[in-house]
């Protein structure tokens, strides 16, 4: 499980896949986390499923390898619980949570 300083971190580790599963519009209304990507978690088996180029066409990314480290982040901590469980199954090794998530961000961030 990774922890709101690792989250924070992130920046700093461009190795790292910060994956944030909430919705378009959730993002819109209260904003995100920095160096995440959004990718609703209505749309993450297929995402995982894309070739390269295609994964960074459309999230503005290179596609993480399966043994690249990456933290799941959503809301409140239970979306995040499937995008582990997704990913996963697709032989992503490397997965973490982030449990506190967004609502922990903010409020640790004075958001």
């Amino acid at each position: 499980m990774a922890t709101y300083e690792q989250v924070k971190d992130v920046p700093n580790h461009p190795d790292v896949y910060l994956i944030d599963v909430r919705r378009k519009e959730e993002l819109q209304q209260t904003g995100f986390i920095p160096a995440s990507i959004n990718i609703p978690l209505d749309e993450l088996d297929k995402a995982l499923n894309l070739d390269g180029s295609a994964f960074k066409n459309k999230y503005g990314r290179s596609k993480p390898e399966k043994q690249s480290p990456i933290i799941f982040t959503c809301r409140s901590g239970n979306r995040v619980l499937e995008a582990e469980k997704i990913a996963k199954s697709q032989g992503y090794s490397n997965v973490v949570i982030y449990k506190g998530s967004w609502n922990e961000w903010a409020q640790k961030e004075g958001l």
